[in-house]
Order: structure tokens, then C-alpha cells, then sequence
């Protein structure tokens, strides 16, 4: 009987030991906002840090952030809001947070900390993982454990399962692999930063092209157009159409290699990631880089004149034909019920 009882009581020890370090567990999710409104990855971020399981706190840096701050107080799972506002946070600056986000670090002792893989977390944590001396994990899509993490490889085609044994696990988190926070239902604290600005760098001015449409990374519907539409004169037939669905408009590679549209434009594995409900690729082949990008969409309809296409093989519906000769959508298409694809429809009959 010994040797059972024994072997019954290393079990609870076990067990007993891994809920104890769970409950030591700490994240620091830093949150994107504009001042008024939290970006959608960072209640990705969220989620994805109460998967390591203990308390998860966010900082919010900015210049007058009271709206973020009360909209990430009610988000489900956040237990503290560190505040930390400064006119040196314009901008949202690496040089001027990672300085803060150290402060942080060293006051509060957390075991993770993570944001969003946007430009701004990209921007941000490797620099802060190089002052702290750690490796960094981008981009990741899956939580195995505290310290196993998996994130995709070689265009996305093989994942790669990460163990970290740093004292800090510093991450950054792919939006579409996490569902985002929900907005409702939390209850966390707001706690002003005794940290302040080191001034080291200053915000300018910034200027975007203004647009109608939704933000790509964010869009529920997405058109792209690839080097099959030829000029960017002829990008305006998506324009066109992402007007009547509402959608963002999105290219590959090589339309922006071609100088067709801008950069800021690009989905793919060096441009956007995107996983909307419904993503439209016309004049696109398929270029891994490109899949890489959208392949997690919920629906994807591509119309291309070439048949050994590899974007058919990603495609739930696909349209054989010549763009500049499509006058119609074979009934196929029209008989998934989706008002998107009736739009499509209508935009390409014009």
C-alpha cells in the first residue's frame, strides 16, 4: 500500500504545484488604441493571454486616453488597466513606450507580456525584448502552455511549436488566430503609471490618405486585385465594387511591385494578414506569399482566366474566365444565398 499512497500523493503535489505557478502567472498586454478607440488585435491579444491562465493587466499609453481606458475597463478577462498618459506619447512612439513598458516591468514582475502582431506591436516588442535581454515569439497562433508557444513557418505552410525558457515570455499575437474579448461584462481596475516620458524622441505630424472604405486588416469583406487587372486605371472597377459591398480593397505583390496601388494595400505574408468573412481575389494566381496572407478567410471567391491557378485550390467558389470579359456568374455561385456574392454579381453584370 505504500508505494500507491506514495505514488497518489506525488500525483497531488503535481497537480498541485501546477495550479500554484498558474495563479503566479502575470501578463501585460500593451494596448493599441488612437486615443478614442482600442484597435480589434488587442482584445485578440487579450484572449490570448487569459489562455496562459493568472492575472492579465493592460497599459494604456497616450496623450488623453480616458475613452480607451473606460472601454478596456469593461472587457471580459481584464483584471487591472495601468494608465500612463503624456503629450511624449503622441504618436505611440517605440523609442518613448518601451521605456515605460520596462518601468512597468520592473514595478509589477509579470511573466508575459504581449500585443497585437500590427505594425505597432512589430514596432514595439522587439525593442523591448532586447532591453530586457530576452528572445521575442512573433506572430503566434496557438498556446500550448505558460512557456510553449506555436506560430507558422515557411509562408505559413509548416508550424513551428515554441518553448520559451526566458524569465519573460515577450510575444506578439496574430489577430485572426484569437477570437477577439468580449467588450462587455469586465470589471477591471484603472491605475495611474508613476512611470514618466524620457523624452527622447518627438511626434511630428503623420499623413494618411483619407478613405470611405473599412480598414483592410479589420474589414469583414475584402477585395484584392493581382497583376491581372493589368494598370492601376482598372483597379477602380473594385473600387467600384467595394462601394456597393462595403469591403475593403486589398492587392497582391505584384500589383504593388507593379505600382498599380500603394504598399499599404498589400495582404500577404510581407503585407497584411486578413481572415474576413468573405475575401474576393480578381486577377490573383496564388502565390504562396499571397495565401499566406488570406487563407483564413471565412468564404473565398477568386476569378481567374487561368485554370491550374493555385488560388483555386484555397477557393471555396472560383470563376474560370477572362475579368474584362465577365458579364455574368454561373447560377452555382449565386446559389450560396450570400448577399456579398449577389453584389458581386450585380457589380460584374454592370
Amino acid at each position: 500500500d505504500r508505494p500507491i499512497r506514495g505514488f497518489i500523493n506525488v500525483s497531488i503535489l503535481f497537480y498541485w504545484a501546477a495550479g500554484f505557478l498558474q495563479r503566479f502567472q502575470s501578463t501585460l498586454v500593451v494596448a493599441e488604441h488612437n486615443n478614442d478607440k482600442l484597435t480589434p488585435i488587442t482584445l485578440s491579444a487579450i484572449t490570448a493571454a487569459n489562455k496562459l491562465g493568472g492575472e492579465v493587466s493592460c497599459l494604456v499609453a497616450g496623450t488623453d486616453c480616458a475613452k480607451v481606458v473606460a472601454e478596456l475597463s469593461k472587457v471580459l478577462g481584464v483584471n487591472k488597466v495601468l494608465v500612463a498618459q503624456h503629450d511624449a506619447f503622441k504618436g505611440a512612439l517605440p523609442e518613448e513606450l518601451t521605456p515605460i513598458i520596462l518601468a512597468t516591468q520592473q514595478q509589477f514582475k509579470f511573466t508575459h507580456i504581449c500585443a497585437g502582431a500590427s505594425a505597432f506591436g512589430k514596432n514595439l516588442l522587439p525593442r523591448v525584448a532586447a532591453k530586457l535581454d530576452v528572445a521575442p515569439i512573433s506572430d503566434i497562433i496557438e498556446i500550448q502552455s505558460p512557456d510553449t508557444f506555436v506560430r507558422t513557418i515557411y509562408a505559413g505552410n509548416a508550424l513551428s511549436t515554441v518553448k520559451c525558457n526566458e524569465s519573460v515570455k515577450v510575444f506578439t499575437v496574430r489577430g485572426t488566430a484569437f477570437e477577439p474579448a468580449a467588450s462587455e461584462g469586465g470589471s477591471a481596475t484603472a491605475v495611474a503609471s508613476s512611470s514618466s516620458a524620457v523624452g527622447v524622441s518627438e511626434w511630428l505630424e503623420q499623413n494618411l490618405s483619407k478613405s470611405d472604405r473599412p480598414e483592410l486588416a479589420g474589414a469583414k469583406v475584402v477585395v484584392s486585385g493581382g497583376r491581372g487587372l493589368k494598370s492601376g486605371e482598372n483597379f477602380q472597377l473594385l473600387y467600384d465594387l467595394a462601394e456597393t459591398m462595403n469591403a475593403a480593397v486589398g492587392a497582391s505583390r505584384a500589383a504593388v511591385d507593379a505600382g498599380y496601388v500603394p504598399n499599404d494595400m498589400q495582404v500577404g505574408q510581407t503585407g497584411k494578414i486578413v481572415a474576413p468573412e468573405l475575401y474576393i481575389a480578381v486577377g490573383i494566381s496564388g502565390a504562396i506569399q499571397h495565401l499566406a496572407g488570406m487563407k483564413d478567410s471565412k468564404t473565398i471567391v477568386a476569378i481567374n482566366k487561368d485554370p491550374e491557378a493555385p488560388i483555386f485550390l484555397v477557393s471555396d467558389f472560383g470563376l474560370v474566365a477572362d475579368l474584362f470579359k465577365v458579364r455574368s456568374l454561373p447560377p452555382p455561385l449565386l446559389s450560396a444565398g450570400s448577399l456579398s456574392l449577389m453584389a458581386l454579381h450585380a457589380a460584374l453584370s454592370c
